[in-house]
Parts: structure tokens; sequence; C-alpha cells
């Protein structure tokens, strides 16, 4: 009901704003202005990140072309993943060429998977559980991700939801610049580049489109827009559009949801004026999946689903669901590697596993986008572009933990529902984030003859509120509440237990300045500008007994440069330089105390405090990146080649440590971990149509990443620091390489696609990694006719992962170490195991699309 609430308020919101955006059509502008318009919108790397900096190719026709109904062209270079560039720096893009020929449904990460650079991994083949993703070694929380010009990303832990965002029938295409963010770009976390979301543009004739799909693991899914056309005598357009999806979780017994909404609403008239609304309304029900270790995975694979599975400490004996026994000769436990499908050991016995029960990991979340990109051109030379947004998001991720027994730092006991729990009983501890977040983007562009000068600023406020109350689980293991709405457990003082309580107001002030300057008729550009930011956390952590206090404040300065230089030598060829400052702020989470509470006993009481412990002294992680490539644009054949090297500091590392020399209990903490030192070199080439209709794409990447610095490691109540310096940096392959080799002659298509990634390494002393991969998917399809109402209905299938490969497919948990060594100092470092997410197995999904 709330998210219905919420949608027809939205709704209301764009048909009340719809009316005042109407305005007559224009009739078509003279060539002068059409010059004037060209050069302000022209591509670079100072602001290009609202979609009114794009070119909307809905307006375009090709004499002789056909364009279908869900936006194929059957031109686009590589089946879709290459298009012209003009930036410079690198970026890769992927159209509607490509995007309609995957899985309906597939989210924004698994499209680009393709493109330089692009190391994306997903647990389900329908990407309802999301998908994992690193760009040169970067992962996802150090990329800006914008939808419509806004920013996606969680506004704390920076983390991006990608099965959250957009359904890929409405995308236009994606974007990813793997080494810089625009100056435009309203990014807190993009030292690793940033990806870039476009959405279609409504049709100018009403119609629609709708497509249904079922598939492996009772995948079901139903799409449908309607577009209105072009509304009376003025440009003013909409379409609202609709998507349910169903599909067995591929690693537990439980069953994932999506319900998802959009619409989008544009005017545009005169010479380049142009307003748009866009709205984005999504409610999942889904299931977390667990991350694995090594010797998990090595004994169980893709895991047990519908059995209890006790877990197993290193050294034990220990008994498997199938009655054959095994010994733990790894020095870490080993689990089930899916949450286990029954509640209790048959036998009776309580053990700890009783908290891998599925139905505690459920990942309920609300999200609603509003965006509004627009752009007025003031007078024949300057240009305002004004993006205002807003951002909802509310959800909690559960876990079942033993009943607390200590508020702050004092023992005590407690009560749910007035009643006493057993001590060691299990409840149901939901972790609820509620995001409230507005904020816009407002830039001034000048186009006087060869120089071109652009002035903006970006204001965002958001507030954050998280919290974990814990609350019963019923006989049969589901808990009262996923929300934790139900009765709560409350201590003997009358507080209600929280294993986090806190509050984050963000205030974001970032002025940006940029200059381009033409000469050699327009062969050679010259670029520069500065970006200032200025950002401010008010946080308050509502625990007792915290080591930074209740109130924590904390205001960064950054400023950040950026400068490039690029020659058209001639229409085919192209070259660039670039260089670039980007940062990435202290997650909010960095700031609190949170979880279990540790009392330590003598000599180690320093060491007392909880299980998480927060810290207001990190400074922000900065990059500095340069690039230089050379980009060829042929009638048929396009290709590039980009060299990049960054330099990092104060990179972000979770440590942990011991709270005494028996390591009985650890703590750990955020610090700034020195720095990596990256060099590399991306390609990519493609053509358009050869050979019967055939167009090939390949991409390739190079990486180098290198730790600079020794690292802090646990080593009991004593601290150490590890030989880290020169090792390769871990979540990066070395190598990468994509392939796709695309069909299409009007009626029969189909695409081959591979993807190989190197092995990863998952600790920062590379003493484990995770293997090399090779991902192969298949699609095939038949595109008929119109039929009666029904535009070009056509059948397709997606196989994906046609080899059936078991394999991890991305690190979760970093360590230090995996295993026991020695010190700088010479004090033990005890080994941590680190963990993986599993990849999508083998899985078929069949669908049916048409417009009208």
């Amino acid at each position: 009901m709330r998210l219905a609430r919420l949608l027809s308020t939205s709704a209301l919101i764009a048909l009340g704003v719809a009316p005042a955006l109407a305005a007559p059509a224009a009739s078509s502008p003279d060539h002068k202005s059409n010059r004037h318009q060209a050069a302000a919108a022209a591509p670079s790397m100072m602001g290009n990140t609202a979609p009114t900096d794009e070119v909307h190719e809905e307006h375009v026709s090709v004499s002789g072309r056909r364009k279908y109904f869900d936006g194929v062209t059957r031109r686009d270079v590589g089946g879709g993943l290459m298009q012209k560039q003009d930036a410079a720096k690198s970026v890769s893009s992927v159209s509607r060429d490509f995007i309609e020929k995957q899985a309906p449904g597939q989210d924004p990460m698994q499209l680009i998977s393709l493109l330089p650079g692009a190391n994306v991994s997903s647990s389900d083949p329908a990407g309802l559980t999301g998908s994992h993703m690193s760009s040169r070694g970067l992962d996802q929380t150090q990329m800006g991700f914008t939808l419509e010009g806004f920013p996606i990303n969680d506004v704390g832990s920076f983390q991006t939801y990608s099965q959250e965002i957009v359904d890929s029938e409405n995308l236009q295409k994606v974007n990813l610049a793997q080494g810089s963010a625009d100056l435009d770009s309203p990014h807190l976390s993009a030292t690793g580049g940033v990806v870039d979301m476009y959405m279609i543009d409504p049709k100018m004739k009403a119609g629609g489109a709708f497509d249904v799909s079922y598939g492996s693991y009772d995948y079901t899914r139903g799409f449908l827009r309607l577009d209105t056309g072009k509304i009376g005598h003025t440009n003013l357009r909409a379409y609202f559009s609709g998507s349910y999806a169903t599909e067995d979780a591929v690693h537990s017994e439980a069953t994932n949801r999506k319900l998802h909404a959009e619409g989008k609403i544009v005017n545009d008239w005169g010479d380049g004026n142009r307003v748009s609304l866009a709205i984005v309304g999504n409610r999942l029900y889904n299931y977390l999946n667990r991350s694995v270790n090594m010797a998990s995975w090595d004994e169980y694979g893709l895991g047990v689903k519908d059995k209890y599975v006790t877990s197993c400490s290193a050294g034990a004996t220990c008994t498997r669901p199938n009655g054959s026994t095994f010994k733990n000769t790894t020095t870490s436990t080993i689990s089930n590697t899916v949450y286990n499908g029954v509640y209790k050991d048959p036998t009776g016995q309580t053990t700890k596993s009783d908290a891998d029960y599925y139905k505690f990991h459920q990942n309920p979340f609300t999200n609603i986008y509003v965006s509004a990109p627009s752009t007025f051109k003031l007078t024949d030379h300057l240009t305002l572009t004004e993006t205002p947004y807003f951002w909802y998001g509310s959800g909690s991720g559960g876990g079942a933990y033993t009943v607390p027994t200590s508020y702050g730092a004092t023992t005590m006991g407690g009560t749910l529902e007035g009643q006493s729990v057993a001590k060691g009983s299990l409840l149901y501890e939901p972790s609820i984030t509620t995001t409230y977040r507005p904020g816009a983007v407002t830039k001034l562009t000048l186009t006087t003859g060869v120089n071109r000068l652009m002035v903006g600023y970006w204001f965002e406020y958001s507030k954050q509120i998280q919290s974990g109350p814990a609350t019963g689980i019923g006989a049969d293991g589901t808990p009262w509440s996923v929300w934790g709405q139900a009765a709560n457990y409350v201590f003997d003082n009358g507080q209600t237990y929280q294993y986090r309580s806190n509050l984050t107001q963000t205030r974001v002030h970032t002025m940006f300045i940029g200059d381009s300057l033409s000469l050699l008729n327009n062969k050679l550009t010259i670029e520069g500008g500065l970006k200032y930011a200025i950002v401010t956390r008010d946080a308050q952590n509502m625990l007792p007994n915290t080591s930074t206090g209740p109130y924590i404040n904390k205001t960064y300065y950054e400023p950040l440069p950026t400068a490039s230089i690029r020659y058209q030598i001639n229409p085919e060829n192209q070259i660039f330089i670039s260089g670039a400052t980007n940062f990435r702020m202290p997650t909010n989470y960095a700031l609190f105390d949170a979880g279990t509470y540790y009392n330590v006993k003598a000599p180690n009481q320093a060491s007392s405090g909880y299980a998480t412990r927060g810290t207001s002294n990190l400074n922000p992680e900065i990059s500095i990146s340069e690039e230089a490539g050379w980009r060829y644009t042929g009638s048929t054949v396009m290709g590039s080649i980009t060299y990049f090297h960054y330099n990092f500091t104060n990179r972000f590392f979770s440590q942990s440590q011991c709270t005494d020399d028996a390591c009985s209990n650890y703590y750990s903490n955020n610090i700034n971990a020195g720095g990596q030192s990256t060099n590399g070199v991306d390609a990519e080439i493609g053509t358009r149509p050869i050979f019967y209709h055939l167009r090939p794409y390949v991409s390739f990447e190079y990486v180098d990443a290198r730790t600079t610095s020794n690292l802090r490691g646990g080593s009991g109540s004593s601290v150490d620091y590890l030989h880290t310096k020169g090792k390769f940096a871990p979540e990066t392959p070395k190598y990468q390489v994509g392939f796709n080799l695309d069909y299409d002659d009007g009626n029969l298509f189909g695409a081959y696609s591979l993807k190989y990634v190197a092995k990863q390494y998952s600790t920062f002393m590379n003493d484990e990694a995770l293997p090399s991969y090779v991902r192969m998917n298949l699609t095939v399809g038949y595109r008929f006719h119109n039929v009666g109402f029904m535009q070009s209905p056509n059948v397709k299938l997606n196989i994906s992962n046609i080899a059936d490969k078991h394999y991890l497919g991305f690190p979760l948990s970093v360590q230090t170490n995996a295993t026991t060594m020695k010190g700088i100092f010479g004090n033990t470092v005890k080994g941590t195991a680190p963990t993986y997410a599993i990849a999508a197995p083998f899985a078929a999904t069949g669908s049916i699309s048409a417009g009208f």
C-alpha cells in the first residue's frame, strides 16, 4: 500500500506538471541556429552528464533505414557495443541494438559487462538480486552512477543496487567512462569513473510496447509501456510503463519478486529548449545471497538448498547432509554455500546454523526516483541546464542473532512482549535504512566563437536514518516482521535494543567552472576546469558508550582540477590526452560504533567496545588519473585504444583487530590504508554489418595495479604491518577480453558473446585468489512483419552461461592475508578467509515482444 501511494503521488505530480510544460510546436530552426546549438552541446569532459546534453535520436531519421519499435537499427557498430565518441577521455557505450537482444529485465551492470574494463558478475541470471561490478580494478563503491543526470549511489555507503534502477526496455543507452567523472557529475565517490544511464524519450505517435518472458528457475516477467504521442498542438508527450517479475532464488529456497514502474514526460520547443520529467518506482521482495569462503566452496559448490547443513569449525570432523563425514583441515569454518532451506536441525539440537535459515535473510526495499533535467536556450550564445531531483529509499536486510546481553557497557537483560527470552535464543534483526535526498545541478554554458565557458553549482541535502531493532521469530522460522515493526526486544531499563541507531545529514556544495577552446577549424580542442567540493556530514549515534560520542561533525574541502587536449587529425582519426583529479568521501557507516559490545577483561580493558568502531579522522580517497588515446571512426570499422595511469592516496580499508592475545573477540574499523599505482591499456574494435549482416566486436584490457604501502594487520593485542608494498592489488584481473558476434538480417537475429576474466586476488598479500573464468552467452530470435495492430512482433531465446560453468564471480570481502604469517615487526598476523559471490549458473529465457 505504501508503494502504491508513493507511485500514485508521483503520477499525480507528473500529470500536474505536464500541462505546465506545454508549448507550441516549433518550426524548423535555421541552419545558423543549428550551428550554435551543435557548438554548445559538443561532448567534452567538462560537462556532459545531463540527458539534455545528449543528442536525442528519436528526432533523427536516416533515409532508407528502418528503425523498429524497440529502437533497434541493425546498423550500430559491434551490434550496439560501440558508438562514436568525442570526449577527451575514455568512454564506451551500449545502445538499443545490444540492449534489446539481451534477456528482458537485465540490469545496467549486466548490459555493460563486455565493455573494456567492466568486470561484472551476477548471482542470478535475471538480475533480481543485483550485480557486482568493478572497472580497472575499482569496485562500484568507487564509481559514480547516474540516471537521467542525477546520482543513484547510496549517499552513505556509495553502493549501487543495479536491480532497482530501470527497466532495460526503457534504456536508450549506457555510457561507461572508465577513468574519470565530468565536471558536472554529481558524485561523492567517483575515483574509478562513472556510469551514465539515459532513458528513451516518449514517442511522437501514440502506441506502446509489451513483452512477456519465461525461463529457468521459474522466471516469469511481464512488461507494458504506453505512449501518449504528441498531446494537442505541442511537442508534449509522455509514456508510462510497468513490469512485474518473479524468480526462484538460484542459491536458496526463496522466491524473489520485483514490481517496477516508470514514466517520462518531455516537451521541447524553439531552438534547443527542452523540459523533461522522469519518475522511477521500484519495490523489491528479494532474499540475500550468501557470501562464501573458498573452503566452503570447495566442499559444497553451488550448495545444498533443501537440507539443514551444520557449519564445521576448523579442525573438526563433521557430517555432510548425505551422512558421510569429513575432517575440516583448513583454518576456516566450512558452511553451506546457500542459506539452509530447513530451519531446525532434524535431530532436535540447537546449533549456530539455526541462524542460517533463508527466511532470516530477506532484503525488501522500496525506492522512488524523480528527476526533471531541462535545458533553456536563453540567447543564441547562453544556455541554462537545470537537473533537480529527489531520491527516496527505504528497506532492510535481515539476519538472526542471539539475545543481546548488554546495553552498551552495562550487562543487562530484557524482555520481548513482556516475557523473558532464554539466553542463546535467536531474535530477528533487520538492518533498516531510510533515505531522503533532494538536490539539483545547475549550469550555464556561454559559447562565443571558438570559446565555450561553463559555470555550475551542485547542491544536495540528504537525511539517512539507520536502525537495527530485534523482534521475534515464529516456531516455523518466520520473522514476526521483516521491517522490525512487530514487538521489539526491550532492555530492563526501558530502552529498545538497537544494534545500530544513527542519523546522518549530508550537505553538498560543489562549484565547478570549465573552459573549452577550439582552434585550427575545430581540429584542436583544449579544455581545463576546476571543481571545488564542500561536503559536511552531521551525524548522531544514539547508542550508549560509543567511542566517538553521540555527535560527529565533519566537513571536507576538495579542489578537483581537470585538463585535456583533443586533436582531430582527419574525419576518421582522433587523439586525446587528459588528466583529472577525483575523490571519494568516507562512508557514513565509518563514523559509527555498532554491533555487540565486548567488555574485555584485564589486562586488555582498553580494547572494550563495540564490534564495529567508528572514526571521524578519515581523509577522502584521492585519485589522480591520466589517459592518452587514439580513436578511429570509419564508415564500417570503429576502434580505440587508451593508455591509463592512476595514482591513489588515502585508500579506504576495513581492518580487523583482536581485543586480546587469544583473539577471543575482535573489532573492525575503517582506516586510510596508503596508496596504489595503476597502469594499463583498454582497447575495443567493432564494425557495422559485414559479411551477410555480421557485426563483430572485441574488447581488451591489461592492468598492472600495485599497492604502494604496507598495510596494518591484526596480531593479537599488538600492532604490526604486512609486506603488502609492491603486491598486486586485489579485485583486479590482469587481463579481460570481451567478444560479441551479432547477426541481424531484419527477420532472423542472434548473437554469441564471450567474456574472459583473469584471476583476481582477494588479499593484499596475494595469498588467495579467485580463479579465472570464461562465460559464454547466446541469443537467437526471429522478427516478424507487422501482424494486425502489432508492430514487428518477435520471439527470442536467451541462454546465459551456456557451458554451465560453476565458478566464483567476485570477491566480496578482501582481507590483508588469508594465511597466518609474520609481520614486519615479527609478530604473528592471523589470516582471515576472504569471501566471494557465487556466479549464476546456466539459464534459458524465452520471450515474446511487440509494439503497437
